[in-house]
């Protein structure tokens, strides 16, 4: 039971309820001493690593979706990005990697809402992309070969916004991309760097990996003083991106 003045406010509230209902009290009393069931207890006693775990190899590839269309994303991370391009109202967003582009259509979405912006859909492969809407454009090719960049510069046509990426995570890769397209994000704008979770676990766990974009991230940061972590985007704790909500400061 809650302390000092939490404490007495519970105790004033249920005494009224007592006074005024008996019977809705005495229902409610069951309620708060029934235990909770064995297969709820063993499922919620997860700890953080072992959920993250069993979302990444259980849930993420074939029961996560927007409209009907797979989007492999952590859920709570897919709210913050709402709560970013409902402030930051960016001109375009680029997306690097979109599978079968549930995600690419989930941030349409959210541009319609906000009345504004198109979405640069990049992957090597689009074979599999069947999203299919006004505000998207696809570029087929590796997101780091100076090609595709151009393709998505003339796409662009001088604007600025947002970049999410969900591409190639070798640390490699992803800090030539970080560099390449961190021109793409305006002030106050983010470069978000999806799945630096996979650092921070041990390889062969089903998330783990040795050479990760976490590793591009801090990287990255050192070298370009105009973007910084922001911390305040993992307020929900349970995040594939720890460490990869990169805002654009200068």
């Amino acid at each position: 039971m809650p302390n000092t003045p939490q404490r007495d406010s519970w105790l004033q509230r249920n005494r009224k309820l007592l006074a005024d209902n008996p019977r809705l009290f005495f229902q409610k009393l069951a309620t708060w001493l029934k235990p909770m069931r064995a297969d709820y207890r063993r499922k919620w006693n997860r700890g953080l690593r072992r959920w993250l775990i069993h979302y990444h190899t259980d849930i993420l590839f074939d029961k996560v979706s927007w409209m009907g269309l797979e989007a492999r994303k952590n859920v709570l991370d897919a709210w913050v990005y709402q709560q970013i391009i409902c402030e930051v109202r960016p001109e375009i967003l680029i997306e690097i990697g979109n599978a079968a582009g549930g995600s690419t259509l989930y941030l349409a979405h959210l541009l319609d809402l906000v009345g504004r912006g198109d979405v640069i859909a990049v992957d090597i492969d689009h074979s599999q992309f069947q999203a299919r809407h006004p505000r998207i454009h696809t570029v087929t090719g590796d997101s780091a070969a100076p090609e595709t960049l151009g393709r998505v510069k003339a796409l662009a046509r001088g604007r600025q916004g947002l970049v999410i990426h969900d591409g190639d995570h070798s640390r490699e890769h992803v800090l030539a991309d970080l560099r390449a397209y961190a021109e793409f994000v305006q002030v106050g704008g983010y470069f978000i760097v999806e799945d630096t979770i996979i650092d921070l676990f041990r390889a062969g766990d089903g998330l783990g990996s040795v050479n990760g974009p976490l590793k591009a991230v801090e990287e990255f940061v050192k070298e370009d003083p105009r973007f910084e972590v922001d911390a305040e985007r993992e307020n929900f704790v349970l995040t594939f991106n720890p460490r990869g909500y990169l805002k654009r400061v200068a």
